[in-house]
């Protein structure tokens, strides 16, 4: 009876209270890694190929730490993307509330999961083999139920604690928080018609998926980091495999590409349009926070006393593309512009900077008339800032 009573209390490993919280933080992470690993960017966007041996390893493990099955998660994702922010989006906090998300995001995602012509539609190219069909889809149960024994048999009674904690790990961290606060409330690189914020640049506690402004504007990378300062340790394992010989990245987004400062210029050419357009939110980017310079430069000048608060959201006007601000934004911006002639005549070239991958129908010579035309006007028009950024554009290609 003692040896009974042993084992309730402690399990077959009579673990200290330390190895098991190392324990659930090891795999609770090894859960994030194969859901950002093998069921994001692996299959939702296919930005990677992994082994087989892989990616049958990350399925197993997600079917007993999650329950979820490969097409279903991955339908809903795709779903998303192409709903962002709309109606038809299963799980975006601008439409449903933050509140919603954060708190019933597993409700919003089992609703999704229920349609069957989401899942048909947006889930096609998952795996369909035997396993699939017949265990990890089948028996979603019994997959959480074979973990639940694991944890009670190594630590005895505090295994349902350790297991009630991975079970929540998803729906906490995915679920809610990034599918939440992901479209809520962060810094942003780079504007878009989505709310997607990068919550932390550390892309460490879920994965590299905290870099959710990053992924939604390339959403087909296998790297979510996009600054210097960002780590996304996703990408980290990712290359990991990739030595291993294990992984291959088929996809990551164009970098700029610019000549030396201290190398001749060269007549543009289709070149520079092509490596411009390949490269054009970064350009964009460079573009706001351009004019967001130009601000601060015209308050130092007319010297006025403007509030650290005032100025900051000023330059966030600036830095968001008009077409993407609410009616109340832009009315602040039309009369921020309006009281500065400089600012004004950028934001207006800024508009017809983005024909140059927005006009579809036009043949290559013709963006580079377009191209050409812009950089001279931008020489010509006294702007000092402009004359600059025409010369930043010259040195790509």
């Amino acid at each position: 009876m003692d040896r009974l009573s042993q084992f309730v209390a402690h399990g077959l490993l009579d673990a200290g209270a330390w190895h098991i919280v190392a324990y659930t933080l090891l795999t609770t992470h090894l859960t994030i890694v194969a859901v950002t690993i093998y069921l994001h960017r692996c299959q939702a966007h296919r930005s990677l190929e992994l082994h087989p041996a892989v990616s049958h390893a990350f399925r197993f493990w997600l079917w007993i730490a999650t329950g979820m099955a490969t097409r279903e998660w991955v339908a809903v994702h795709r779903k998303h993307h192409a709903h962002c922010e709309k109606e038809g989006d299963p799980h975006s906090p601008q439409l449903a509330g933050i509140r919603k998300v954060l708190l019933e995001g597993t409700e919003l995602y089992r609703a999704a999961v229920r349609d069957p012509a989401t899942v048909e539609r947006f889930g096609q190219g998952t795996p369909d083999d035997w396993l699939e069909r017949k265990v990890y889809a089948a028996c979603s149960w019994q997959g959480v139920g074979l973990l639940l024994l694991a944890d009670l048999a190594m630590f005895g009674a505090i295994g349902a604690t350790v297991w009630a904690v991975q079970m929540l790990w998803i729906p906490v961290t995915a679920a809610g928080i990034i599918n939440g606060l992901g479209h809520y409330r962060g810094y942003r690189n780079f504007d878009g018609p989505h709310a997607a914020a990068n919550i932390l640049p550390w892309g460490i506690l879920i994965g590299g998926e905290e870099l959710h402004n990053n992924h939604h504007t390339f959403p087909a990378s296998a790297k979510l980091s996009a600054r210097w300062f960002e780590l996304d340790i996703g990408w980290c394992y990712i290359r990991l495999l990739q030595g291993l010989g294990l992984a291959r990245v088929r996809q990551l987004p164009a970098r700029p590409a610019r000549r030396g400062a201290g190398q001749p210029a060269t007549p543009l050419s289709i070149a520079t349009v092509v490596g411009i357009s390949a490269c054009r939110h970064h350009v964009m980017r460079e573009y706001g926070l351009m004019l967001a310079r130009t601000l601060r430069i015209e308050l130092r000048q007319a010297g006025c006393r403007t509030s650290l608060r005032v100025r900051r959201q000023a330059e966030r006007l600036l830095r968001r593309e008009p077409d993407y601000l609410g009616a109340g934004q832009r009315a602040e911006l039309e009369l921020l512009l309006g009281a500065y002639t400089p600012l004004a005549r950028m934001q207006a070239m800024r508009q017809e900077l983005r024909q140059l991958w927005e006009a579809k129908s036009a043949s290559p010579q013709e963006l580079l008339g377009h191209l050409s035309e812009w950089c001279e006007r931008a020489e010509r028009s006294g702007v000092a800032p402009l004359l600059g950024f025409a010369q930043r554009l010259r040195s790509y290609g």
